[in-house]
Formats: C-alpha cells, structure tokens, sequence
C-alpha cells in the first residue's frame, strides 16, 4: 500500500494523469516566420528568395538546426521543397493560422526548412475534428487560468514562466482515439453513469483545472452531479474559446455591451490605456468601449492578455532583417480581432465565479485522487499512450525528396 500511496498519492490528477500524450511547444528558431499579419510574412519571404549568399543567411538567421542549406522533411499535409532553401526554394506556402500563445492567433509559414523544431506530430493530427489542450505554465503567483483550447495549431508559448506542454484531444485524425488514459472513461462512466466522451473530459479539465508547479491539477469529483455541472460549465468555456470554429457560433457579448470603435484607431497608437470609470479602451487617440473591466484584467501567469496582444503588434519594429517587414498602418483586421478578442475575455471573466465555485465545492468534497486511479488500474499509464500514434496513411516526403519512414 506505501509503494502505491508513493507513486499515486492522496491528491487530485494531473492533465498528465488523464491526457498523457503530449507534445512540447514548437521552435521556429526565428522570429520572422510568424507574424500578426499574412501580408508580412509573403513580403519577407520573397525578400529573402531574392537574396543570394552572405546576405540571405543573414536574413536567414541561421542556427544549429537550420541553416539555407538544410534539407528537411515537408510538414505532415504541406507541399513544400525539401532540399535546401538557398538551391531551390519553391513556391511560396500558403500561411497557416496558429494560436500564439493563449488567446492571440497569428500567422506562420508552414515550411519545415525555416522551422527549428516544427513538432510534426501535431501537424500529423491536426484537422477539422481536433482540438488542443494547451498548458499556459506555471508562474508563482501569476494570476489566470491553468490551460486554454484552441482548434488551431497552437505554438504553445507562455506569456510568463516556463511553457507548458500541448495535449491533442485525440491521438489520430478523424477524431479516433481520444488521447485519454486507456481505461479512464469506463471508470468515469461507472462513478458518473455517463462520461460524455473525450470532449466532456476536455470540458471539465476547463472548468476545474487549476496550475501548480507539476502542471495542471484536474480535481475529480465525488458525485455525477458535481461531474455534470462542471461539464456543463466546461462546455461553455469551450464554445468561448474556439470562437465558433467547429460550427460553433463566434461569441457575442449581449446588446448594449458589445464593443465598438468609437474613435478610429490611428496607424500608429502610441499607446495603450484603460479608463475604467468610462470603460474605455485608448490607442492613441483611438477609443473602444465598453469594455468591461473584466475582460481589461484578465491575465495569465500574471499577464494582462489585451497588453501583451496589443505590444506585439506595435513593439518598434527591428532596424533590419526580415522581422523589419511589417504593415506601414493598422489593419482592419487587427481592429475586427481586438474587438473579439474584448468579447473573449468578457465572457471568460463572466463565467470565472462559477468556476470559483466549482473549485471551492470540490475542495470541500475531495473526490477521485491519483491514490483512487492507481487502485482501478488507470494509472500507472502504459508507455505507449505517451507517445504519438503511428498516423502515416498517405505519403510524406522527406529531406531531399525521399520517402518519409516513420
């Protein structure tokens, strides 16, 4: 019993325990090939194709990994040359959309030779039934949630602390095979008489999940009502946070308070202020409002996410190199996802009460512990649920070409 006490323990799961495969967050290796803006990244490539010798490794920005002259493997559904990029670059890729960090999508170029450390077993499973798990981290006292879902490939960077590790909900497209620990919704369906699946697990990891040095906590409940509230209330997050991808509705604040641009925000604001008396967002001399308070403070690990998205777009930009290339004004774009993004983190700070509920009643009523999943024979998880499915049902090129053997 002390050897199993040991290696479960009298405390609540980790992620780790019910989701255990997981990928570490992606290495570009240079800033240049992500961008908030498609049009950047298509004038930095055709700089650098334009380029020759000293000067386009340069821009290049080489590292260990990658170099103009380092072949690699085109990424899982991308078709791109595979031989070095300074002797035959190819066609310029279509940008992909990816989520930077929680709650801000950027775009990236989809080409593994620019690409240090690109994880193509996240592109191998990403499709239109996915979704991901991304941990934010941890930071002491760092204030925000434990985790966020995305159905976009997610780089998995943390606006503060060490990153956390990206968990696809399923293990092959399609939606087969829930990336679940083998045995763990049986023994859900048992305590609770119905798991909902992989998805209502999902959902409640986003309702009670809460950070801790070790990675997220999932406390489990002691009761199938508890179990069924949270899930509920998951569910909502979740529809929060994939902003109507899935065939979902975009969220929408309720008439009255949805946020409008009242002043137009100039080409180059100077500055980003929040006047909550007014609930009025400046940038520059442009002014949205309302914006509620709620959705000003919202952090994670401790960092207030409409700063960090508004210092990414407006940091000076470089004297040189391809990250220089940036748009000459502000987008119409970026006002459209400023004012979803407000709408995003209003209906989060909305449902966070209930969250805080959630937690208090599952503090007070300790349920399913590590202990509990050792004794049903969950835990420990089998080695290979911790690593990725073997996917390869099409061709895959590899470096220079060849057959990609996996």
């Amino acid at each position: 019993m002390a050897a199993r006490v040991a290696a479960g323990g009298a405390v609540p799961p980790l992620l780790d325990d019910l989701m255990p495969w997981s990928v570490r967050p992606l290495r570009p290796g240079r800033t240049w090939v992500t961008a908030p803006d498609a049009a950047s990244l298509r004038a930095r490539w055709d700089l650098l194709v334009g380029a020759e010798g000293a000067e386009q490794e340069r821009l290049f920005r080489p590292s260990r990994s990658r170099t103009p002259l380092t072949p690699a493997a085109a990424l899982p559904g991308r078709f791109t040359g595979t031989g070095g990029f300074a002797r035959d670059p190819g066609p310029y890729p279509d940008p992909v959309r990816i989520l930077h960090g929680p709650f801000d999508e950027h775009w990236l170029i989809p080409d593994h030779r620019l690409l240090d450390a690109a994880r193509p077993e996240l592109w191998r499973v990403a499709d239109a039934h996915q979704l991901f798990a991304v941990e934010h981290g941890y930071a002491p006292q760092g204030a925000g949630p434990a985790l966020s879902v995305t159905a976009l490939l997610p780089d998995g960077h943390s606006p503060a602390g060490r990153p956390g590790r990206i968990r696809p909900l399923y293990r092959r497209p399609g939606a087969r095979e829930p990336n679940l620990a083998p045995g763990l919704l049986g023994l859900l369906r048992s305590r609770y008489g119905d798991s909902g699946g992989a998805e209502s697990v999902l959902a409640w990891a986003l309702a009670a999940a809460r950070p801790s040095p070790s990675g997220p906590v999932v406390p489990l409940p002691s009761d199938g009502a508890l179990w069924a509230e949270g899930v509920a209330l998951g569910r909502e997050v979740l529809r929060v946070q994939l902003r109507g991808a899935h065939g979902g509705e975009r969220p929408r604040l309720p008439g009255g308070r949805r946020p409008y641009v009242r002043a137009a925000i100039p080409p180059r604001p100077a500055g980003l202020d929040y006047d909550q008396a007014s609930e009025t967002l400046t940038l520059g001399t442009g002014r949205v409002s309302p914006v509620p308070a709620g959705a000003w403070e919202f952090r994670v690990n401790g960092v207030r996410m409409l700063e960090l998205w508004f210092e990414r777009r407006t940091v000076p930009a470089e004297a040189e190199g391809l990250a220089a290339l940036r748009p000459r004004g502000w987008p119409q774009e970026w006002t459209s996802e400023l004012l979803e993004l407000i709408t995003v983190l209003a209906l989060l700070d909305e449902l966070g009460p209930r969250q805080a509920a959630l937690a208090g009643r599952l503090a007070e009523n300790p349920g399913l512990t590590r202990d509990g999943l050792h004794g049903a024979g969950v835990l420990p998880v089998p080695v290979s649920a911790r690593r990725p499915a073997s996917v390869l049902d099409h061709h895959e090129e590899g470096p220079e070409g060849q057959f990609a053997l996996l």
